[in-house]
């Protein structure tokens, strides 16, 4: 709303000629996280309010640790929240004409939607475990992921036609390689369901997720920042993608609802984000990598969620399925230091600790390269 209305109002007269500050992508990303912040701040203590009095609580998984039963009862779906902090925080400062914002919008929306139904499922069934089928939501992820890479790979696609097929990698100046578009929409349907679902398996402790989330949001912001700018991406000999700077103001949003939330979300939780928003998050990230051309970055700056994700497959897939034991003591990675004794807020300060060493590695692929 601001960006458009300050555009016209400069144009109107010069003496709103202090709307030009609209026109800095810098400025806007700021004021949008504050923005979101603000919002979410303010608005968690009568969310949580309404979601005891409706009893909307979490249904913990029994997994053989304490704190997984003392939690049972807290509120969840607080998702909703950061949604709806970045919603507001977008309809002020974002350009509401950019496509690679609205691919970024329809895919929180899409995975937020598919999250707030397995949380009502699970607490309408009184269970952590009888949410929506596995099969039911790889069905609406994988949906989302062809509609998504035909928007990437077609006639639509807001990006330049040889540039959308290429595959870039960390440290390395020239992409690595240009798919053809069935083989990179194979590709682009198993990131987002990998990005997505490892989000999801991280929300697992008090903070965990969103923390490292903001890690990676960050990261992506500067990543947006420079490829939307054609001085800055000929320097750092990135490719220059027209429009992509607007995505440095939808994870500034992102972002600063997630640090109002994490005000409620730290340990002992208030309320938990549930799949609501974590499937959200996940695919905001999934998309955005997407969209910047740093598909390979994510197993650098989201190493924790990668190693959340792989350990529960293997504990799943290979451990219990094949062996017919168990590799690691438990899965995903929380669980397992959890489960060794160590206290839970000691966890998530190392496991985030690790996300924000991964994100300094991550930034340094601006420059080594």
């Amino acid at each position: 709303m601001f960006y458009l209305l300050g555009q016209f109002l400069c144009e109107s007269s010069d003496f709103f000629s202090f709307c030009r500050l609209v026109n800095y992508i810098t400025f806007r990303a700021i004021m949008a996280a504050l923005s979101a912040t603000l919002f979410v701040l303010l608005c968690s203590r009568p969310f949580i309010m309404m979601l005891h009095r409706y009893r909307l609580r979490d249904q913990k998984r029994d997994m053989g640790l304490k704190s997984a039963v003392d939690k049972s009862g807290t509120p969840t779906m607080g998702g909703l929240l950061i949604l709806g902090g970045v919603y507001f925080s977008l309809f002020l400062w974002s350009n509401w004409r950019n496509p690679f914002m609205w691919c970024v919008v329809t895919a929180a929306t899409w995975f937020g939607v598919l999250g707030l139904l397995d949380d009502l499922k699970k607490i309408r069934k009184r269970s952590g475990d009888r949410g929506l089928s596995e099969k039911t939501k790889l069905l609406w992820q994988s949906l989302f992921a062809v509609g998504f890479a035909y928007v990437v790979t077609g006639p639509f696609s807001p990006m330049p036609k040889p540039l959308a097929l290429a595959l870039y990698v960390p440290f390395l100046k020239n992409p690595l390689c240009y798919l053809p578009v069935l083989l990179y929409t194979l590709f682009i349907f198993l990131f987002v369901i990998f990005v997505t679902n490892s989000v999801n398996l991280t929300d697992g402790l008090d903070g965990l997720a969103i923390t490292s989330s903001l890690f990676v949001l960050g990261v992506l912001a500067v990543f947006a920042y420079v490829l939307g700018n054609s001085i800055y991406s000929s320097y750092l000999q990135f490719p220059y993608i027209p429009g992509t700077g607007e995505l440095t103001i939808v994870a500034a949003a992102f972002a600063g609802a997630g640090l109002g939330f994490l005000w409620f979300n730290a340990y002992p939780a208030q309320i938990f984000m549930g799949d609501t928003g974590s499937l959200a998050i996940g695919g905001v990230i999934a998309t955005m990598s997407i969209l910047l051309k740093q598909e390979f970055l994510f197993p650098i700056v989201g190493g924790l969620f990668v190693a959340e994700a792989l350990t529960s497959q293997i504990q799943d897939k290979v451990g219990v399925k094949l062996v017919g034991r168990r590799i690691f003591y438990r899965a995903p990675l929380h669980h397992s230091l959890q489960y060794r004794g160590i206290a839970e807020p000691k966890v998530v300060v190392r496991l985030s600790i690790i996300s924000g060493i991964l994100a300094l590695i991550a930034l340094s692929t601006l420059k080594v390269r």
